[in-house]
């Protein structure tokens, strides 16, 4: 039936949103006959959504609050374009029972729950109350009015520590802290409440018990108009960082039928407890018994939607679309089945190695390598909302993409997440890749040893340095020669840089070391020479790591890909040259993990930091939200100096060395680019 035809006919879409979820939403209406409309800020006015879509409209400068979050902006751009209906993506104003009233206002469809639903799970406390009348079970927790400073820290005293600090009005992780003891309660507190209003305009906090081993399970929940509800099963969203999700797999892993169905119909009791209408997401904290509790109710598609469409073989935006025509639901709760296992991984533009701070930049490529890593289409998605040549700001959430991968079993899902992460290209922006292969690989994961702490208790691993051998080094040798091969102006030998010489073989050495790694990394590194040689200059390059000996040569493919031969094994990878904070270096990376090797020039000075910096700078574009203290004052090593945020979410810098604060450079409320001098810093001698 096609949507113009339905009860309450659609025609054009406007998409109330940016990145991947607009990219999505875009090629669905598409499919469905429905023309497209795309709203953006000034900063996305080259965006992937804005060239995608049918027609698209300027909203207003990069702030979100002047343009995403801007509702007048966003009605009238739909007047304009005239739009009949307006799909807010998640995030923004997808849960604002305010923007879904205008929408009701303008006699515009709002692609979600109505929005007596939204504000009925909106506010945090509240919906414990609800839930609690509904019979869903809750976790131990204080949801009052009473915010003062001394009655939430009383609380928390009651309900025992730990407990975890949220944002009444949160999701995604902003304006949360897990608070360990009392002593930095209030410090904690502050904290979310200053992310809170920046990202919710809403302070207000609710106090829970601090489960210290629970996994995330969340139940996917479908409602109409006509008074049906389903639940399209659960997806494990343990693995987080910040409080928000990396690794997202379904179904969940160990879950009997009877708890998978007890914990459905939990969901769809909580759904109909407040009328609800669309896709939503009701989630639960479970136990180690086998208890579950509810957290909070998103009332909107989850980022994580993909797996839930791969195991059920269903498309949740075009059910959003058929349910605000005012359709009943395509199936029915009996004709819903599971086949299979999905996993999605979550592409983040942040450094891991420094607190997974978000970073910026260009991307120079972008791509997944199908055809060379035997990658099944209808296995295999990239959801992005980005492409080679984009730029990746520090205005918005530094999420570029989401990998989802599908097999008969976990396993086998498994195996294909490893492979499709090595396949995907990315460079120009430092990003999580390889971070996401060192969880998707870890014993504990494989093993589906889930909890939300797992990075956290898994740290060492995962942060460990990487182990190198002979061959790696051989192998990003070559690299480097083919680099140092590409770099000659001309064909001419006399400007080739390869070790080609007169009446004999060519022979040159190659400077490498594995880089710092990991938080705690030492500053020194181990240079490794390897001597190259070869006869002739397309023959085979004789490669000598510390007295071993190799034979080897490299093939240039598409892109980034190289097939690269040592000692008669072929191998297909990726690899490049960056440039990062370790200077020149050389990313080798495969279905086993990534490797890189800083590449030292012996024709050049390596200016590496050898010296304690007497300054600080801002290691991303953000605002200065806080000075935390007075010039001239003295502080120990590791005491918090200033406050930033950036891509919503606050990030704390501290002193480097025993010393004190001479003069800050900017004040609180100033924006700074990433590598801004922030303040002068006397070391103590």
């Amino acid at each position: 039936m096609s949507l113009a035809n339905a009860p309450r006919p659609l025609n054009k879409l406007l998409i109330a949103n940016r990145g991947e979820i607009a990219c999505r939403v875009i090629r669905t209406a598409r499919r469905l006959g429905l023309a497209s409309v795309a709203v953006h800020s000034d900063a996305d006015a080259l965006a992937r959504h804005v060239r995608e879509a049918d027609e698209a409209i300027r909203i207003g400068p990069a702030a979100t609050r002047d343009s995403y979050l801007n509702v007048a902006a966003v009605i009238e751009a739909a007047r304009q374009s005239g739009a009949d209906a307006i799909h807010p993506g998640y995030g923004f104003l997808a849960e604002n029972a305010d923007f879904v009233a205008a929408c009701e206002m303008a006699g515009i469809v709002f692609v979600g729950p109505p929005a007596s639903a939204i504000a009925a799970m909106g506010d945090k406390s509240a919906a414990k109350a609800r839930m609690d009348t509904a019979g869903v079970p809750l976790v131990p927790g204080y949801h009052g009015d009473d915010q003062t400073d001394e009655h939430l820290q009383a609380e928390a005293e009651r309900i025992g520590y730990p407990v975890l600090l949220k944002a009444s009005a949160g999701g995604g992780g902003k304006g949360m802290r897990v608070v360990e003891r009392g002593a930095g309660f209030q410090a904690a507190l502050d904290g979310c409440r200053r992310e809170s209003q920046a990202a919710f305009n809403d302070d207000r906090m609710l106090i829970e018990k601090y489960l210290t081993q629970p996994r995330h399970v969340e139940v996917q929940v479908f409602c109409d108009s006509h008074g049906n509800g389903v639940y399209l099963f659960e997806r494990d969203c343990s693995v987080q960082r910040r409080h928000q999700k990396v690794l997202e797999e379904a179904p969940a892993p160990d879950m009997s039928e009877a708890l998978r169905r007890e914990m459905g119909e939990a969901a769809v009791r909580a759904a109909q407890e407040i009328d609800y209408v669309g896709a939503g997401t009701v989630e639960f904290l479970l136990d180690a018994d086998g208890s579950f509790y509810f957290m909070e109710m998103n009332t909107r598609l989850q980022v994580e939607h993909p797996v839930t469409e791969m195991i059920t073989g269903e498309d949740l935006v075009e059910w959003q679309l058929r349910v605000a025509a005012g359709l009943a639901l395509p199936k029915s709760q009996n004709e819903l089945t599971i086949s299979g296992h999905a996993f999605e991984a979550r592409l983040y533009a942040e450094d891991p190695e420094q607190d997974f701070l978000p970073a910026t930049g260009t991307l120079s490529r972008f791509a997944l390598d199908f055809t060379g890593a035997g990658l099944d289409p209808d296995q295999v998605r990239l959801d992005s909302g980005v492409e080679a040549g984009d730029a990746v700001s520090m205005h918005y959430d530094p999420m570029l993409a989401k990998l989802i991968t599908h097999g008969d079993d976990r396993d086998q899902a498994l195996t294909t997440l490893n492979r499709a992460l090595a396949a995907l290209d990315v460079s120009g922006v430092v990003t999580n890749r390889a971070f996401l292969q060192r969880l998707a690989s870890h014993p504990a994961f494989a093993g589906a040893e889930l909890n939300t702490r797992f990075i956290e208790h898994h740290e060492q691993a995962l942060f460990a340095p990487t182990a190198l051998d002979e061959a790696d080094y051989a192998r990003a040798a070559l690299v480097a020669l083919d680099c140092l091969h590409s770099e000659a102006d001309d064909d001419s030998p006399w400007q080739r840089r390869d070790g080609w010489r007169l009446n004999a073989p060519a022979c040159l050495r190659v400077a490498l070391a594995a880089p710092a790694h990991g938080r705690d990394a030492a500053d020194s590194e181990a240079i490794v020479t390897v001597l190259a040689e070869r006869e002739a200059s397309r023959g085979d390059w004789q490669l000598t790591v510390r007295e071993r000996r190799f034979n080897g040569n490299l093939q240039r493919l598409a892109g980034d890909s190289v097939a690269l031969t040592l000692d008669g094994h072929r191998r297909r990878l990726l690899a490049r040259r960056d440039n990062d904070s370790h200077g020149e270096t050389l990313v080798l990376a495969d279905a086993h993990g990534e490797k890189r090797l800083a590449w030292r020039r012996l024709d050049g000075v390596d200016h590496g930091q050898h010296e304690v910096d007497a300054t600080l700078t801002a290691p991303m574009h953000g605002t200065v939200v806080a000075l935390l203290v007075e010039p001239g004052q003295s502080v120990e090593k590791g005491t918090p100096l200033m406050v930033m945020e950036a891509m919503k979410m606050e990030h704390t810098l501290t002193a480097p060395t025993d010393g004190a604060v001479e003069a800050f450079h900017f004040a609180a409320g100033d924006t700074v680019g990433q590598g801004d001098v922030l303040l002068e810093f006397a070391a103590d001698e």
